[in-house]
């Protein structure tokens, strides 16, 4: 076989595999991202869906329990605007930067009026440094 014919070959052969790689990239990148709710969007929600939250810790609600599993962190979360909380039990590795009123996302299901989360699922939003020192609003 001609060694010009060989290259090109060889050279259709990896541009497609480049292509297909690239292709399953995207696709997977695009299908695993789901967006992240609010409580009052969950809080009626039914057993056996996957949702992932985001809220704020509701400050004096953190409580640790202890059981054959481990520890078991409960707690509140809410909206941003502070109308809809529901309550949230967590079991995994916790985040230094966990506290009242931060803002945490977490990724579980409901269960009789419950959050469930997943084992290590817990997340914490680093606060903005960008807010006015005197009101503390978001610039």
């Amino acid at each position: 076989m001609d060694p010009q014919r060989k290259r090109t070959i060889r050279l259709v052969v990896a541009l497609t595999a480049a292509v297909l790689l690239g292709g399953a990239l995207v696709y997977t990148s695009f299908s695993g991202a789901a967006e992240a709710r609010k409580p009052s969007q969950v809080v009626g929600a039914g057993p056996g869906t996957d949702y992932k939250v985001t809220g704020k810790v509701v400050a004096g609600t953190i409580r640790t329990t202890g059981g054959q599993d481990g520890q078991t962190l409960r707690f509140r979360v809410r909206d941003r605007d502070g109308t809809v909380s529901i309550p949230v039990e967590y079991t995994g590795v916790v985040p230094d930067p966990f506290r009242d009123n931060r803002e945490i996302i977490v990724e579980g299901e409901m269960k009789d009026g419950t959050f469930v989360a997943k084992r290590d699922s817990l997340v914490t939003k680093c606060p903005s440094k960008f807010k006015n020192k005197q009101d503390g609003k978001t610039l």
